[in-house]
């Protein structure tokens, strides 16, 4: 039972070890203990609003760069309707001046055409008026191998010019 039964004595000194190093640590630990943990307390919380603002202004951030993401996509929409409009409009001029272009060798063929057919038909008309003398000069001839004939034919054509 001695275990369980505390000597005065023990108890005593016990105490007053404890007391005094209570004391000390009251006098000499605590309050630099408690300004420690009041310096540890502000810098957390001064961490916990830098965070907050952080994230604030995170988000400030994020909705101004959707914003020029949004202004970014509105000028390329932008930029891509011009050059749609522009390539309608350079398509529409090439297509303008190829048509033009093909009128116009189209009306030089047909001119050169028609001028061809005017000088095939002009060299036709020679050629028949030629082969029409050359025959005409044949036939004259074996008609008029005749002496009387030619002068037959002479005085005819002679009356037919003064009668004209």
């Amino acid at each position: 039972m001695g275990l369980i039964t505390p000597n005065p004595g023990l108890l005593f000194w016990t105490v007053l070890a404890f007391s005094s190093v209570m004391w000390i640590l009251w006098k000499f630990a605590y309050r630099p203990i408690l300004s420690a943990l009041k310096e540890r307390e502000d810098f957390i919380a001064h961490a916990l609003n830098a965070a907050d603002e952080a994230r604030a202004q995170m988000s400030q951030l994020q909705s101004e760069n959707e914003k020029l993401l949004a202004v970014a996509r509105e000028e390329r929409d932008q930029i891509l309707r011009q050059a749609r409009e522009m390539r309608d409009t350079v398509i529409e001029e090439a297509r303008k001046k190829a048509t033009e272009e093909a009128n116009r060798i189209v009306e030089n063929a047909r001119m050169l055409i028609q001028n061809e057919r005017k000088a095939a038909v002009s060299e036709v008309k020679e050629q028949i008026g030629r082969l029409s003398i050359e025959i005409a000069e044949k036939v004259l001839q074996e008609e008029l191998k005749d002496k009387e004939k030619q002068n037959s034919m002479i005085d005819k054509q002679l009356e037919n010019i003064r009668f004209n």
